[in-house]
């Protein structure tokens, strides 16, 4: 008898529960895509588009004048001396802040009496509103009344007009904007030490690693390395932004000693309605933004030790 042929049964095929799976996908992701488009990429392309014109709040019509904006914007004084602020700004607050909330941070995890106590102490000037608090910070700077001057008499020493003063209002400002951001950058490291494993530390005193500073050098550090990276992300990008304290205690003076970046924007755009100009302002301060991260990055990320 003729051997009849088998039949093999081949698998489904998978292009179905695929296609299905990725339109569930598509549509769980719908809302978002369409927030981000509506809040973020929309105004993006808004407000690169009226950097090219002369648009003015109240006025009917605008027209387009291309780069004259540009050109205007670095001949402009007040811009240049924003532009140093700001940057002076962030080369203080950045740094220091940064290995504040380190020490902090390492003090705090090898305490265990009042741990919580210190976290939340530290991390109240995150919760706390900044205009609000601008009160104190102006009373603590107060040339005559304020307690920052007392001390410094009861050592013989001449309290400065800390927010009145050309040449220590960008400092004073810096102070708040320290107290600001370390309790904020304290509980990131914190969360990140806390990831360490223990036996790490065991090894390497195994290995000859006895002194708190080898532990710290072999193990702690490279081990916070991702911390450390989002942390001076976030450092950078807020001190770039400064803005409140700014408006509330000084209004950019004395002498544009203090004005910054973001509130030329504001003032350009909302006090003068130059809306045009301050839109190519916002166009620098994005492309400022963009290559200070990605120079951050490009020396920064190398050296992470990711687990």
């Amino acid at each position: 008898m003729a051997a009849v042929p088998q039949t093999i049964a081949l698998p489904a095929p998978r292009s179905a529960p695929l296609a299905a799976e990725a339109r569930s996908a598509w549509l769980l992701s719908l809302p978002a895509i369409v927030l981000v488009f509506l809040f973020i990429l929309l105004p993006v392309v808004a407000v690169i588009g009226l950097g090219f014109t002369d648009f003015e709040l109240g006025y009917a019509g605008f027209k387009f004048v291309g780069l004259d904006n540009y050109i205007e914007l670095f001949t402009d004084r007040t811009f240049r001396q924003s532009l140093w602020n700001t940057a002076v700004y962030t080369a203080i607050v950045t740094p220091i802040s940064i290995l504040m909330a380190l020490g902090l941070a390492m003090l705090i995890e090898a305490e265990n009496i009042g741990r919580s106590f210190f976290r939340t102490a530290y991390f109240l000037p995150v919760a706390s509103l900044l205009v609000a608090m601008a009160t104190v910070w102006q009373y603590l700077f107060h040339p005559t009344i304020g307690p920052i001057n007392a001390m410094l008499a009861l050592a013989g020493i001449p309290g400065p007009n800390w927010l009145g003063s050309a040449g220590t209002v960008l400092y004073s400002l810096s102070i708040i904007g320290i107290w600001q951001s370390v309790g904020f950058n304290l509980v990131l490291f914190l969360a990140g030490l806390t990831a360490i494993p223990r036996e790490l530390y065991a090894a390497a005193e195994v290995d000859g690693a006895r002194a708190a500073y080898d532990r710290f050098r072999l193990v702690t550090w490279p081990m916070l390395g991702p911390t450390t990276l989002f942390v001076t992300t976030i450092s950078i990008i807020s001190s770039v932004k400064v803005f409140e304290t700014v408006k509330t205690l000084t209004e950019g003076g004395p002498n544009k000693a203090s004005e910054v970046l973001l509130f030329t924007i504001y003032k350009e755009g909302f006090v003068y309605l130059r809306v045009g100009y301050a839109s190519a302002m916002t166009v620098i301060f994005l492309a400022i933004l963009i290559v200070l991260m990605f120079l951050q990055y490009r020396l920064q990320d190398r050296q992470v030790h990711y687990t």
